[in-house]
């Protein structure tokens, strides 16, 4: 099982910031005669590096006992309003990624778009990302070379210190982005304003990106080197990461691009040495701490940081159904989080199925001309080899394999030799109780009997695939490969999004396409739609007097790790499980299939910023303008994609990388990972748009709603402590 480095000595200590906190301060000092001072804590020289743990502890517990009791913030329910909780539902309970079925108090409004300033959830995110910043405050107070001289701090520890005081300075940062982010304009204050009882002045949003990029970048040369830190803990690379993100959401924060400074900083990461993890589903176990593409994550630990909201939630509310509780590491499921339609669509195929056309039996009651022969024991009854009259006109018409040379067959009416038909001229003209007919050439022959007429035809066909889906376009056929024992023919290729027909014998004479797009196919039919790039198996199926057709899509984008059994894909009802499909992409099981090391609270950690992540960023970056290569841009998309399709089949060209496709691979790869709100308001479809999922707005079809949405109000208890505070518009 793994180790939680930091977060081991957080249960050591119990400092200023153990006391409950009320909603509306930002910093607070112990007033209680019990209380241990902060010059009695620091007589302790590993009080500092513990002090630290509980910065880093704040973004996954919720209080100094877990799950729950003695909460850090008094008056919030300890499961929602844990830190990465809060973030997760308002990065992804608001948009086209999660709904959520339950009935806790106002939870629903968040799909809805339909908020208040009195929301309690909002209420609670807003004190957890004020009190982080509070801690990180006062731990910068403490460390002062002030502070450190009166206590005689010296030598290692001193340089030590230095580090954990950047730290310290990056969760600030880290918790201030959320804030502007989130909420806009909002109180500010730092290790330099005193501690007490004032009312904090307003910040505007883009006074707090200048402050934001300031500290991030004052820290930069005083964090350790990349990769070069304890797991858990930051480093330059983490510096770099939220320094590109707030650049790449720039022109949101204050109305100016910073595109090209985005590129930058995505530039020095991406140079840093981390690589992507050989397997997308392993990033989300529960030893993921492994991974060479976490640059900071949130370490959580089944035994060590039990809480009710964290990976905890993220793991326990997607399950439900037909979801297995045993298959996800815990006790039991919740049943309540699933993703919408929009989201389901992003995808070329969902869950484990991969048929993309399944084949149609067609009618199996057309009359039926019997042929029996050598090649299958002159049996007349066997009605595995006959010929059709889907007209019913006495026109018949199939396919046969003779697998010898020399073959022969005649013809019977019915299951017997009553009334049967041979060629005594060897002329194509059949004669009632004839000879025998003979094929020289073994092979797969379409067969035509007018029985109007007394005449038949044979011709030997080799089958293939072509079309501008196929590597041969529409040029060359792709030899598909018949199967003697299935009876069918079939290829397995890649494919691009385009068209394909079957033909005959490297010919346009005899081809088969699709009219209705039901998987029959008709001579000369429409050419039959590939809509998506992949791995195919293609199938042909001409035994059946209807003769169709499969595709299956082996290689899909693995990423659609969607719970379909016993799930409608449309949601008429949000609150009931069974409606939408489910997630099954966390779990709190290690690689080797061993539970976590507690069966409800869970080891599997939150990667708050990975390589992917940053790849993403950087192609954006560069087509909205920032500079960079184009083309290592689409490399590093590539490089994401191939590991989704395990393979080049999914890869795009230039031509494909466009805004809008960035957008959508940034649903697929970052699904469920605490990014869609921010990246959909960037795009300028979060609110007031025509982009909609179902019950956006509150209605089943969705429903664009005002742009104040974008922001979320500063929580009405704060407004009412504050006299200092202005409203966001529109609320």
């Amino acid at each position: 099982m793994k180790k939680v480095s930091i977060y081991n000595l957080f249960y050591l200590l119990l400092l200023m910031a153990v006391l409950p906190a009320c909603f509306n301060d930002l910093d607070t000092v112990p007033i209680d005669d019990d209380s241990e001072t902060a010059d009695a804590v620091y007589e302790n020289p590993e009080a500092y590096r513990q002090v630290l743990a509980k910065l880093y502890g704040g973004l996954a517990v919720s209080g100094q006992q877990g799950p729950s009791g003695q909460p850090d913030i008094s008056g919030i329910d300890e499961g929602f309003g844990q830190y990465i909780r809060g973030l997760w539902y308002h990065q992804e309970l608001t948009t086209d990624e999660a709904v959520i079925g339950w009935n806790d108090q106002t939870i629903k409004d968040f799909h809805y778009q339909n908020w208040d300033a009195n929301d309690v959830f909002i209420n609670a995110f807003y004190s957890r990302i004020f009190y982080q910043i509070s801690l990180c405050n006062e731990y910068l107070r403490e460390t002062t070379d002030a502070k450190l001289d009166g206590r005689g701090v010296t030598g290692d520890l001193r340089t030590q210190i230095g580090f954990y005081r950047a730290e310290a300075r990056f969760l600030r940062a880290l918790s201030y982005w959320h804030a502007m982010d989130h909420f806009g304009n909002v109180p500010f204050v730092t290790e330099n304003d005193i501690v007490g009882a004032f009312f904090p002045q307003q910040i505007s949003r883009a006074d707090l990106f200048t402050y934001v990029e300031s500290e991030l970048k004052a820290i930069e040369g005083s964090l350790v080197a990349p990769r070069a830190n304890e797991y858990g803990r930051a480093d330059q690379a983490a510096a770099w990461t939220l320094l590109a993100k707030v650049y790449l959401n720039a022109q949101v924060y204050t109305g100016t691009a910073r595109n090209a400074d985005c590129v930058t900083y995505c530039e020095k990461v991406i140079n840093a040495g981390y690589t992507l993890d050989d397997s997308y589903e392993e990033m989300f176990l529960a030893d993921n701490n492994t991974s060479p593409e976490f640059i900071f994550s949130v370490a959580f630990d089944g035994l060590k940081t039990q809480t009710w909201g964290g990976t905890t939630f993220i793991v326990h509310a997607p399950v439900g159904g037909s979801m297995l509780p045993a298959d996800f590491g815990i006790d039991g499921g919740w049943g309540g989080v699933r993703t919408t339609s929009a989201i389901v669509a992003k995808f070329p195929a969902v869950g484990s199925g991969s048929v993309v056309v399944a084949p149609n039996p067609g009618n199996t009651s057309y009359p039926l001309l019997y042929v029996p022969g050598s090649y299958q024991g002159w049996d007349p009854t066997k009605t595995s080899t006959v010929l059709a009259s889907a007209n019913v006109d006495g026109k018949y018409e199939g396919y046969l394999y003779f697998p010898d040379d020399n073959t022969k067959f005649k013809f019977t009416d019915g299951p017997s030799w009553d009334v049967n038909y041979g060629d005594t001229g060897a002329d194509g003209v059949l004669d009632a109780g004839g000879t025998d007919i003979e094929v020289a050439t073994g092979g797969f022959y379409k067969i035509d009997v007018d029985l109007n007429t007394l005449t038949y035809t044979l011709l030997k066909t080799d089958w293939g695939l072509i079309g501008s889906s196929t590597p041969g376009g529409w040029d060359s056929d792709q030899n598909l490969t018949y199967d003697a024992t299935a009876g069918t023919w079939s290829i397995q290729l890649d494919l691009v999004p385009g068209k394909i027909k079957f033909r005959a014998n490297d010919d346009w004479g005899l081809n088969y396409g699709d009219n209705g797009a039901d998987a029959l196919l008709e001579n000369g039919g429409a050419d039959i739609d590939i809509p998506n790039a992949g791995n195919y198996r293609i199938t042909l199926f001409l035994d059946k007097p209807d003769h169709t057709y499969s595709i299956e899509l082996t290689s899909f984008d693995k990423r659609a790790l969607f719970v379909t059994e016993g799930q409608s894909l449309d949601i008429d009802d949000i609150a009931q499980f069974s409606n939408g499909y489910a997630v099954a992409k966390w779990r709190n099981v290690t690689s080797t299939g061993q539970q976590g090391s507690h069966p409800v609270h869970v080891d599997t950690d939150f990667p708050m910023f990975r390589l992917a992540d940053v790849y993403l960023m950087y192609a954006e970056a560069v087509l909205r303008g920032g500079g960079g290569n184009v083309a290592s841009a689409v490399n590093y998309v590539n490089e994401i994609r191939t590991r989704a399709y395990d393979g080049a089949s999914g890869n795009v060209d230039q031509s494909s990388l466009t805004l809008d496709f960035i957008l959508d691979e940034r649903a697929r790869e970052l699904l469920w990972e605490g990014h869609r709100r921010t990246d959909l308001v960037r795009y300028g479809r979060f609110a007031n748009t025509d982009y909609l999922w179902q019950w956006k707005g509150g209605v089943k079809d969705g429903a664009s709603v005002s742009a104040n949405y974008n922001l979320f109000p500063i929580p009405s208890a704060d407004m009412g402590a504050n006299p200092n505070l202005q409203q966001n518009d529109g609320y």
